[in-house]
């Protein structure tokens, strides 16, 4: 009898079934055995050890997006540019011309965003 072309899946298949196991099991344990003891400190809304003031449905500043999102970009370009330095000398010039291109086009967007004052806090 011939083997299965998914036996070599197996360990993996049971590796999952257990941390699965695993992670239900310790949730129930944790309901079961863990303390009960509310108070009112311990039901108050906590965040950075700020006392909760205002409404949840607070507008922000839309700069605080712009931020993030020009986090995101340089973040992605950060990754990118890991596996490149990597396989630098294999890649030759066209590696280097690709990742050129790359860095000069984020680079003219972060020009872009500069003049228009996106990074200006105060206006």
């Amino acid at each position: 009898m011939e083997p299965s072309p998914l036996a070599p899946y197996l360990p993996l298949a049971v590796a999952l079934l257990l941390a699965g196991v695993l992670a239900v099991a310790v949730m129930l344990l944790a309901s079961v055995l863990g303390p009960r003891r509310p108070s009112a400190v311990k039901s108050l809304a906590f965040e950075a050890g700020n006392e909760p003031v205002g409404s949840a449905r607070q507008r922000f500043a839309v700069k605080f997006y712009v931020v993030a999102l020009l986090f995101i970009v340089f973040d992605v370009e950060a990754v990118f540019l890991y596996p490149w330095a990597v396989n630098f000398q294999q890649l030759g010039w066209f590696g280097y011309a690709e990742m050129a291109v790359f860095a000069a086009t984020l680079v003219v967007g972060l020009i872009y965003v500069w003049k228009k004052g996106a990074l200006e806090w105060e206006h």
